[in-house]
């Protein structure tokens, strides 16, 4: 469908503020808690990445863990998530 000029402008500026404002506002739903989960046997050279809640399309969905190959010399720590006030950010795992 062909729009006017000055209509595609429009609608392009609503929906950019429009994300703009949800990215401004946070996720003000705290995490459930975490999962229980059975974690498989230990591999020799992989270190366990615990399973997490992720945020999509507004809503939380469980990722599981999983085996990250090691780094030698380093240590993995986890993500987690943050409280900021009214809002949660989720902190990705990272390689120290």
């Amino acid at each position: 469908m062909n729009r006017p000029p000055l209509q595609r402008v429009l609608v392009a500026a609503f929906a950019a503020l429009a994300t703009s404002a949800v990215l401004a506002r946070g996720i003000t739903l705290a995490p459930p808690p975490p999962r229980a989960e059975e974690v498989p046997q230990a591999r020799a050279g992989y270190v366990w990445d615990p399973g997490h809640w992720n945020w999509v399309r507004g809503r939380y969905v469980w990722a599981d863990g999983r085996w990250l190959e090691d780094r030698p010399d380093h240590h993995w720590t986890p993500g987690q998530w943050i409280s900021e006030g009214r809002t949660w950010r989720w902190e990705p795992g990272k390689w120290d």
